[in-house]
Protein backbone atom coordinates (compact mmCIF):
# COMPACT_ATOMS: atom_id res chain seq x y z
CA UNK A 1 0.00 0.00 0.00
CA UNK A 2 2.66 2.63 1.10
CA UNK A 3 4.54 1.21 -1.97
CA UNK A 4 1.39 1.80 -4.51
CA UNK A 5 0.96 5.30 -2.52
CA UNK A 6 5.49 7.13 -3.47
CA UNK A 7 4.77 5.64 -6.88
CA UNK A 8 2.15 7.70 -7.61
CA UNK A 9 3.48 10.35 -5.68
CA UNK A 10 6.86 10.39 -7.70
CA UNK A 11 5.17 9.74 -10.88
CA UNK A 12 2.93 12.69 -10.22
CA UNK A 13 6.18 14.52 -9.41
CA UNK A 14 8.19 13.73 -12.49
CA UNK A 15 5.04 14.75 -14.52
CA UNK A 16 4.19 11.12 -15.95
CA UNK A 17 1.36 11.28 -18.04
CA UNK A 18 0.57 7.58 -17.87
CA UNK A 19 -0.03 8.37 -13.87
CA UNK A 20 -3.56 9.52 -15.28
CA UNK A 21 -3.63 7.19 -18.40
CA UNK A 22 -3.81 3.95 -16.07
CA UNK A 23 -7.20 2.96 -14.57
CA UNK A 24 -4.93 0.93 -11.91
CA UNK A 25 -4.18 4.33 -10.55
CA UNK A 26 -7.87 4.93 -9.86
CA UNK A 27 -9.32 2.25 -7.41
CA UNK A 28 -10.57 1.87 -4.36
CA UNK A 29 -7.83 3.48 -2.44
CA UNK A 30 -6.74 6.11 -5.27
CA UNK A 31 -9.44 8.78 -3.42
CA UNK A 32 -7.57 8.47 -0.38
CA UNK A 33 -4.17 8.26 -1.61
CA UNK A 34 -5.15 11.55 -3.29
CA UNK A 35 -6.58 13.02 -0.37
CA UNK A 36 -3.44 12.17 1.67
CA UNK A 37 -1.01 14.42 -0.59
CA UNK A 38 -3.36 17.11 -0.03
CA UNK A 39 -3.28 17.40 3.46
CA UNK A 40 0.43 16.61 3.36
CA UNK A 41 0.67 19.54 0.48
CA UNK A 42 -1.65 21.78 2.88
CA UNK A 43 0.83 21.03 5.91
CA UNK A 44 3.68 21.17 3.92
CA UNK A 45 2.95 25.01 2.88
CA UNK A 46 2.43 26.04 6.81
CA UNK A 47 5.90 24.25 7.28
CA UNK A 48 7.16 26.49 4.89
CA UNK A 49 5.23 29.79 5.95
CA UNK A 50 6.00 28.80 9.41
CA UNK A 51 9.75 30.26 8.59
CA UNK A 52 8.18 33.51 7.81
CA UNK A 53 5.48 33.93 10.57
CA UNK A 54 3.24 31.27 12.54
CA UNK A 55 0.57 28.91 10.24
CA UNK A 56 -1.50 26.42 12.08
CA UNK A 57 -0.79 23.16 10.34
CA UNK A 58 -3.61 21.38 10.90
CA UNK A 59 -6.49 24.04 9.87
CA UNK A 60 -3.54 23.78 6.77
CA UNK A 61 -4.41 20.45 6.37
CA UNK A 62 -8.15 21.21 6.46
CA UNK A 63 -7.83 23.66 3.97
CA UNK A 64 -6.32 22.04 1.74
CA UNK A 65 -8.89 19.54 1.80
CA UNK A 66 -11.04 22.50 0.73
CA UNK A 67 -9.36 23.25 -1.59
CA UNK A 68 -9.06 20.16 -3.60
CA UNK A 69 -13.41 19.83 -3.53
CA UNK A 70 -13.03 23.78 -4.99
CA UNK A 71 -10.38 22.79 -7.53
CA UNK A 72 -11.83 19.52 -8.62
CA UNK A 73 -15.34 21.06 -8.81
CA UNK A 74 -14.35 23.83 -11.03
CA UNK A 75 -12.28 21.62 -13.80
CA UNK A 76 -15.54 19.22 -13.27
CA UNK A 77 -17.87 21.69 -14.37
CA UNK A 78 -15.82 23.30 -16.83
CA UNK A 79 -14.39 20.64 -18.51
CA UNK A 80 -17.05 17.86 -18.65
CA UNK A 81 -20.14 19.95 -18.33
CA UNK A 82 -19.24 23.54 -20.32
CA UNK A 83 -16.71 22.14 -22.71
CA UNK A 84 -16.69 18.70 -23.13
CA UNK A 85 -14.92 16.56 -25.75
CA UNK A 86 -16.94 13.76 -27.50
CA UNK A 87 -15.50 11.39 -24.50
CA UNK A 88 -15.25 13.48 -22.19
CA UNK A 89 -18.58 13.41 -20.85
CA UNK A 90 -18.37 9.68 -19.11
CA UNK A 91 -15.82 11.12 -16.31
CA UNK A 92 -17.16 10.70 -13.05
CA UNK A 93 -16.21 13.36 -10.52
CA UNK A 94 -14.17 11.02 -8.36
CA UNK A 95 -11.74 10.41 -11.40
CA UNK A 96 -11.38 13.79 -11.73
CA UNK A 97 -11.15 15.07 -7.58
CA UNK A 98 -8.45 11.57 -7.68
CA UNK A 99 -6.42 13.52 -10.51
CA UNK A 100 -6.31 16.72 -8.46
CA UNK A 101 -5.03 15.34 -5.88
CA UNK A 102 -2.43 13.65 -7.75
CA UNK A 103 -1.60 16.65 -9.31
CA UNK A 104 -0.98 18.46 -6.34
CA UNK A 105 2.11 15.71 -4.97
CA UNK A 106 4.69 18.00 -6.23
CA UNK A 107 3.83 20.38 -3.25
CA UNK A 108 5.28 17.84 -0.69
CA UNK A 109 8.25 19.29 -1.65
CA UNK A 110 7.51 22.56 0.78
CA UNK A 111 8.84 20.88 3.45
CA UNK A 112 12.06 21.60 2.29
CA UNK A 113 11.56 25.53 2.82
CA UNK A 114 13.13 25.21 6.16
CA UNK A 115 14.59 28.48 5.92
CA UNK A 116 13.31 31.76 5.05
CA UNK A 117 15.56 32.65 2.21
CA UNK A 118 14.60 29.15 0.45
CA UNK A 119 10.76 29.67 1.00
CA UNK A 120 9.43 32.13 -1.34
CA UNK A 121 11.34 30.18 -4.30
CA UNK A 122 10.35 26.59 -3.49
CA UNK A 123 6.56 27.83 -3.03
CA UNK A 124 6.91 29.81 -6.46
CA UNK A 125 8.81 26.59 -7.96
CA UNK A 126 6.26 24.07 -6.68
CA UNK A 127 3.27 26.03 -7.05
CA UNK A 128 4.05 26.28 -10.62
CA UNK A 129 4.81 22.56 -10.77
CA UNK A 130 1.37 21.66 -9.59
CA UNK A 131 -0.25 23.88 -12.07
CA UNK A 132 1.93 21.80 -14.90
CA UNK A 133 0.63 18.68 -13.14
CA UNK A 134 -3.22 19.58 -13.40
CA UNK A 135 -2.49 20.65 -17.11
CA UNK A 136 -1.27 17.40 -17.75
CA UNK A 137 -3.82 15.50 -15.42
CA UNK A 138 -6.71 17.46 -16.71
CA UNK A 139 -5.49 16.66 -20.34
CA UNK A 140 -4.75 12.69 -19.39
CA UNK A 141 -7.98 12.29 -17.47
CA UNK A 142 -10.50 14.62 -20.00
CA UNK A 143 -9.66 12.68 -22.80
CA UNK A 144 -8.46 16.10 -24.20
CA UNK A 145 -6.67 16.06 -27.64
CA UNK A 146 -5.43 19.51 -27.25
CA UNK A 147 -2.93 20.96 -24.60
CA UNK A 148 -4.28 24.38 -25.15
CA UNK A 149 -8.17 23.60 -24.03
CA UNK A 150 -6.58 21.67 -20.92
CA UNK A 151 -4.63 24.67 -20.32
CA UNK A 152 -7.88 27.03 -20.42
CA UNK A 153 -9.88 24.53 -18.05
CA UNK A 154 -7.03 25.07 -15.62
CA UNK A 155 -6.61 28.60 -16.10
CA UNK A 156 -10.02 29.54 -16.27
CA UNK A 157 -10.84 27.04 -12.89
CA UNK A 158 -7.70 29.18 -10.90
CA UNK A 159 -8.91 32.59 -12.02
CA UNK A 160 -12.24 32.03 -10.47
CA UNK A 161 -10.90 30.33 -7.45
CA UNK A 162 -8.65 33.34 -7.01
CA UNK A 163 -10.93 35.69 -7.80
CA UNK A 164 -13.49 34.15 -5.17
CA UNK A 165 -10.17 34.30 -2.74
CA UNK A 166 -9.48 37.82 -3.15
CA UNK A 167 -13.07 38.72 -3.04
CA UNK A 168 -13.25 36.31 0.31
CA UNK A 169 -10.27 38.21 1.99
CA UNK A 170 -11.14 41.69 1.32
CA UNK A 171 -15.44 41.32 2.62
CA UNK A 172 -13.39 39.86 5.74
CA UNK A 173 -11.87 43.35 5.72
CA UNK A 174 -14.14 45.00 4.83
CA UNK A 175 -12.46 46.40 1.90
CA UNK A 176 -14.96 45.80 -0.93
CA UNK A 177 -16.06 48.84 -2.71
CA UNK A 178 -19.42 47.80 -1.70
CA UNK A 179 -19.22 48.12 1.88
CA UNK A 180 -18.53 51.95 1.91
CA UNK A 181 -21.81 52.67 -0.27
Amino acid sequence: MLGEFLNIVFRSIKLDKTLYSDNRNFGEASIYFAGLIMILDGMAGAVAANTIMKTAIGMSGLTAILTWLIWGLFIYVIGVKLFPDKQTSKVPFKKVLTAVGFAHAPGLLRFFAITPDLMIPIIFLTQFWIFAALIISTKQILNLKSGFKSFGIVFLSFLIIAILSITFVMSRMNALPVNHI
